[in-house]
């Protein structure tokens, strides 16, 4: 038994994770060439290995000649007497196996098999860490950040190093050495010089797998993530759904006090991330992907994949968000072209007649109940609003005091007279009062 080859073999398979078959194959490859090198030829050489002992035996079969004259081939070919020697049992026109001892390899034969042996291990052990980082490819792993390479970061998955190319960093992330950051893993090639490896932080599916990962019930299947548009470093929306009526999809992501989504949130660097139900009806999946912003009514052609939204005049700015953030993001979770506009613009637009958001075919009315109490802000009906309004203390108008052109007080004198004046002598009649 070879227990120097068996114990060899057994390091290697579980640092390389490399097959014993694999490298007893490699062996045997490795004693084939050396034989190429040593004879000229292998096509008449067997090598075997026993699996158990590693205990292995290389021979030659050669055919029996009847005498020297007709050996054409040393390599091929025996003659009689020769073969009897090795065996009684030998026959002319018969073959025989002869054992080749690796000691008898020159120093030539014998580093080229140590080459082949080491270039399977190399070869196997590429090939190992491929299969396996192929396996994660569209998900997240985590890596150590290893040093700058012009704008790329170089980052050590373990086994391998993944390269992330300045396209798919997020603006204004920075990292340092030895920091351990989540990625996307993008592609994986394989190439002579083992495996080449595209990571992302800036893909949607960062978050998605992130969630994944973080939340139980999306990883069981309990809640589905229905879609996801994202502008990285910014803003993410997140449409959800879940078949279990008592289970709240949007409740199971958020956690307890915010807790998982707080830690995507930090694994994004501050990236904030709005949470809304999916919907099969497309105006209420809208409505809830323009969230915060309040909706007075929705019209959505499923054909054209287009969208008319009504807005109160004082949501117009938070629907559209700051540079058009939240419109183009609902846009992109919803797959609809949206149209926003305030109350004031729909009723003054061309082709865009408001009663057609505020009434359906029934003659119901849309979205009555955003406007119960409480729904608008206060700060938005200012004094102006209140003018000349009877319902609000203070509001009145001054004009109804004021004196006339003849510097008289503008007032009704019978009706000051019914409450005991006397305009003659300018005094109030107040025995009745007394007497009382």
């Amino acid at each position: 038994m070879n227990k120097e080859l068996m114990e060899a073999l057994n390091i290697l398979e579980k640092e390389k994770e490399i097959s014993k078959e694999t490298l007893f194959e490699a062996i045997e490859n490795s004693l084939l060439t050396a034989c190429k090198n040593h004879f000229g030829k292998a096509d008449n050489i067997t090598v075997q290995i026993d699996r158990e002992t590693c205990d292995f035996i290389v021979y030659a079969t050669k055919d029996i000649v009847a005498t020297y004259d007709e050996v054409e081939d040393d390599v091929t070919q025996i003659c009689i007497d020769d073969a009897i020697q090795l065996s009684k049992n030998a026959v002319i026109g018969d073959t025989i196996n002869i054992e080749i001892k690796s000691k008898e390899f020159g120093r030539i034969a014998t580093q080229n098999a140590k080459n082949v042996i080491l270039q399977k291990i190399r070869e196997e052990e590429r090939s190992v860490v491929y299969n396996q980082f192929f396996e994660k490819e569209k998900d997240v792993v985590t890596g150590i950040v290893q040093r700058y390479i012009g704008r790329n970061i170089s980052i050590n998955l373990g086994k391998a190093d993944a390269v992330l190319n300045e396209a798919e960093q997020v603006k204004g992330e920075e990292f340092k050495p030895t920091e351990r950051i989540k990625v996307y893993i993008l592609e994986v090639k394989n190439t002579p010089k083992g495996p080449r490896i595209l990571v992302s932080r800036t893909h949607p599916e960062l978050v998605k797998r992130l969630f994944e990962a973080e939340v139980t019930e999306i990883k069981d299947g309990t809640v589905e993530i229905m879609s996801i548009a994202r502008e990285a470093g910014s803003r993410t929306k997140l449409a959800v759904r879940t078949n279990n009526p008592n289970v709240d999809a949007v409740g199971a992501c958020v956690g307890m006090n915010g807790a998982r989504v707080n830690a995507i949130v930090e694994e994004l660097r501050g990236e904030k991330i709005d949470i809304v139900n999916w919907d099969e009806n497309p105006g209420n999946f809208i409505q809830n992907a323009l969230s915060p912003a309040k909706i007075v009514a929705v019209f959505a052609d499923p054909d054209e994949k287009t969208a008319k939204v009504v807005v109160p005049d004082y949501q117009l700015s938070l629907a559209i968000g700051k540079e058009g953030q939240n419109a183009r993001l609902a846009a992109r979770l919803t797959g609809y072209k949206i149209d926003i506009k305030s109350e004031t613009q729909a009723k003054d637009a061309e082709g865009f007649r408001y009663e057609d958001y505020m009434f359906d075919e029934d003659g119901d009315v849309y979205y009555e109940e955003e406007y119960e109490e409480g729904e608008y802000a206060d700060e938005e009906y200012d004094d102006a609003a209140y003018e000349g309004s009877e319902s609000k203390e203070g509001a009145y108008d001054d004009s109804e005091y004021e004196d006339d052109e003849s510097g008289e007080a503008d007032y009704d004198e019978t009706d000051i007279e019914e409450d005991g004046y006397d305009a003659e002598t300018e005094t109030f009649d107040i025995e009745e009062e007394t007497e009382a």
